[in-house]
């Protein structure tokens, strides 16, 4: 049995990993943090929690993370980095959904996330928590960064055609759209019912931090100079990522064979029928990427439709997978749940 342990469980990230870990037949959920909510119950904050959670939330320093075999750190940028290197020394294992440990240069990470980094050593060891690219590295690892949601959706479309040298890897597009809850559970003035319901609109388009590191996937799928043009949009829904990709084809090649090939093993990516459009909902609440590749008319555009839920596969499920294979547990465990329809 693993002992787990998050800190900053009062996200949207936080929650979706209680909920995936309340019934995990492996984890025992030891300490969940909130300086702010300390001594409140969790499922007074979220009754969807009641008889399957009855921690209380507690400070950083009451909650004895150090005997924790697992921390995962549902917190913002840089909460990771500063309490990660006693951890790791005490020998707990962790796992970030930010981004302190996704980007690999640290004068980029400085760049798009406006604070120095303050634990190189960790991130130096740490791996990139993808598992369909990265799970021999992840099942020996004591850090991971776990992936943002836009670039696990965009690095699953694009990773078959790309390791083959299918398509031009100078020239890919990523037109994606997401949920309101991507932008996490705050008050915001773009994210009120009133502002985001009935709407749709495209933003960080002069620039988005999650563009290098989707970068910084993608060239370790080739051995050519990648080019990207990513374009988030928000979209009036709750949960969800739908990711449009585009390509120049530069090698003739069967692609729904290709994609079917690739992903024949992986528990959580699903390559739909060649004609097939996935919609977000029927991924939303599971851990899948579900993806269909078209051929754009005779020309040479290879069109990639990659979805996921963000909360899920982009976020918590994955890096209750990531658990598991660190763990040596079966990859789906705790991970079975079909997407929820309607």
């Amino acid at each position: 049995m693993l002992n787990i342990g998050i800190v900053g469980g009062t996200g949207y990230t936080g929650v979706e990993l209680l909920r995936l870990l309340a019934r995990h037949p492996a984890a025992r959920l030891k300490a969940i943090t909130s300086r702010k909510e300390a001594g409140l119950p969790v499922a007074d904050m979220f009754p969807s929690l009641r008889k399957a959670v009855d921690l209380a939330f507690s400070t950083p320093e009451d909650a004895a993370l150090d005997k924790c075999d697992v921390v995962f750190f549902a917190t913002p940028h840089g909460v990771a980095m500063d309490m990660g290197p006693a951890l790791v020394g005490a020998g707990v294992k962790i796992i970030d959904l930010a981004a302190d440990f996704r980007l690999r240069d640290t004068a980029v990470f400085e760049k798009w996330y406006k604070m120095p980094h303050s634990a190189v050593a960790l991130l130096e060891e740490s791996v990139y928590g993808l598992p369909e690219v990265n799970r021999a590295a992840i099942r020996s690892a004591r850090v991971i960064g776990l992936p943002g949601c836009y670039p696990t959706s965009v690095q699953l479309g694009f990773k078959p055609a790309l390791e083959q040298g299918l398509i031009d890897a100078s020239h890919l597009i990523a037109d994606c759209k997401s949920g309101v809850s991507g932008a996490g559970r705050k008050a915001e003035v773009g994210i009120l019912h009133a502002e985001a319901a009935d709407n749709f609109k495209a933003y960080g388009v002069a620039g988005h931090r999650h563009h290098p590191e989707i970068v910084q996937g993608l060239a370790r799928m080739t051995s050519a100079p990648v080019g990207l043009v990513f374009t988030p949009h928000l979209t009036p829904m709750i949960r969800g990522i739908h990711a449009t990709l585009y390509a120049r084809i530069t090698k003739e090649a069967d692609f729904q064979e290709v994609y079917e090939k690739a992903y024949a093993g992986e528990p959580f990516v699903d390559v739909m029928p060649p004609g097939s459009t996935p919609d977000t909902r029927s991924v939303r609440g599971a851990n899948t990427c579900r993806i269909a590749v078209h051929r754009v008319g005779a020309g040479d555009t290879l069109m990639i439709l990659s979805v996921i839920d963000n909360l899920t596969k982009g976020a918590a499920g994955q890096a209750v997978q990531v658990m598991n294979i660190m763990a040596g547990l079966p990859e789906s465990t705790g991970l079975e749940s079909v997407g929820l329809v309607p």
